[in-house]
């Protein structure tokens, strides 16, 4: 169905997000953080990005601010995930671009949800 970057450092959230993920037809790609994840949007664009945003090096909202200033990619559609919940958090996670917040533990009926709306064009 679509190809899906995933940008996250944690290894269980990379299986468990690409399983989910693959389950539902997408072809699912690994960057383990935001260096790497910027190189590999630049590199072969894909439809959607999920970012977490607590990595080590580069934070999720840098990754977003970064992605959105590259013209090549700044309209692909990223759904940024988190373990915290505060208004702050989702705040600038949107004034960053994302157009979603996802947070941890991930519900997959939600999260699944979130990844039609974004591709849809609807989030």
């Amino acid at each position: 169905m679509a190809a899906i970057l995933v940008i996250e450092d944690d290894a269980f959230f990379q299986n468990f997000l690409e399983l989910v993920l693959s389950g539902e037809g997408h072809e699912v790609q690994i960057a383990d953080d935001g260096d790497v994840g910027l190189e590999a949007a630049q590199a072969s664009p894909p439809d959607l990005i999920l970012c977490d945003m607590s990595m080590p090096k580069m934070t999720g909202f840098e990754v977003i601010r970064a992605l959105k200033k590259i013209d090549s990619v700044k309209d692909i559609p990223v759904i940024a995930l988190s373990a915290h919940d505060t208004a702050a958090d989702h705040d600038e996670a949107y004034a960053a671009g994302a157009a979603a917040y996802e947070t941890k533990p991930i519900e997959v009926d939600r999260l699944i949800g979130a990844v039609n709306e974004a591709l849809a064009g609807t989030s």
